[in-house]
């Protein structure tokens, strides 16, 4: 006998047929004159994560919403992650009422704007300012030209016609997809902190989760509760596993035993990408033979380039 039963899936589904965490996040984009509007989404979520010249996230919203109506426009948005006060979640949802205006929505806002790095690095293209009050930051740019999604423009209001995109733009006749590169990720120092010197309970973000709209009356919402670590599991290696590897990585680069005594501990799942890195450094250097020596340069490198801001 099941344990389960069946719930219709209707329009929605992740906020109706389902118990669903996401983020709470306030997307700033520009308007057509320029000044920075803020409205909440909560599906957004990681695209491209590795192995591309680009990382990304992927923003689903309506297509007549102000945000997607902007990001047609100008390409550039912020994703603001917002921490768990009361007040910042009623505020969210105050701003989220569909219909409003881009005025009618930032009238009144409890949140501040300041320009983030890419305005200040790049003063000759418009960017959309972020939120100071958020612990986090992404400052993205739409990648119009998947998909073929190019020739998409702001302007239809009440409904898309076809035809549509499969993943971006315009994909249907009432949604979007966006996929945003990220250029930046802009973090408060105490959380930035955390994760470059080392994660602790304490240096974790008050992020709230939202639940989606679960009834007539009401948006739901949890408050940050104190993480709790799990031990990752310890799986020795030996050498001889990690030479199988490293000697079908490239024809050209070797390693010795005390360099791959290193990588012994490295998750087999990552151990190919990571002597692919060792590879590339070494034929940068007109290295042929990589030993401790040298690996240690490479992760003093890596060490460094994990540490810039």
């Amino acid at each position: 006998m099941s344990h389960y039963e069946n719930l219709r899936i209707v329009d929605n589904f992740y906020q109706t047929s389902l118990f669903f965490p996401m983020p709470v996040v306030m997307i700033g984009t520009l308007t057509q004159d320029n000044k920075t509007t803020l409205g909440p989404y909560s599906l957004v979520q990681p695209y491209y994560v590795a192995g591309k010249d680009y990382y990304a996230m992927l923003l689903l919203c309506r297509n007549s919403s102000n945000t997607a109506q902007n990001i047609l426009r100008n390409e550039k948005c912020s994703i603001n992650f917002i921490s768990d006060e009361r007040k910042y979640f009623k505020e969210a949802v105050r701003m989220g009422f569909p219909g409003d205006t881009s005025e009618e929505k930032m009238k009144d806002t409890l949140f501040t704007l300041e320009d983030g790095h890419c305005a200040k690095e790049d003063p000759d293209t418009l960017y959309p300012q972020v939120v100071t009050e958020a612990f986090q930051v992404m400052e993205c740019t739409w990648m119009r030209e998947l998909d073929n999604a190019q020739d998409d423009a702001p302007g239809h209001l009440d409904g898309y016609p076809a035809p549509y995109h499969d993943f971006n733009g315009i994909t249907s006749e009432f949604g979007a997809h966006f996929i945003l590169r990220v250029d930046k990720i802009l973090m408060k120092p105490k959380y930035r902190n955390t994760i470059i010197n080392g994660v602790k309970p304490g240096g974790f973000p008050r992020v709230p989760v939202d639940y989606g709209y679960r009834d007539s009356k009401n948006f739901w919402y949890t408050k940050f509760r104190r993480p709790i670590p799990e031990l990752l599991p310890v799986r020795e290696g030996s050498i001889s596993s990690v030479r199988f590897a490293a000697d079908r990585i490239d024809d050209e680069i070797k390693f010795t035993d005390e360099a791959l005594e290193k990588l012994v501990n490295v998750p087999r799942i990552f151990l190919n990408t990571v002597l692919r890195g060792c590879v590339t450094w070494a034929k940068e250097n007109n290295v042929t033979l990589i030993d401790a020596k040298e690996m240690d340069i490479i992760n003093d490198k890596r060490s460094k380039e994990k540490h810039k801001k």
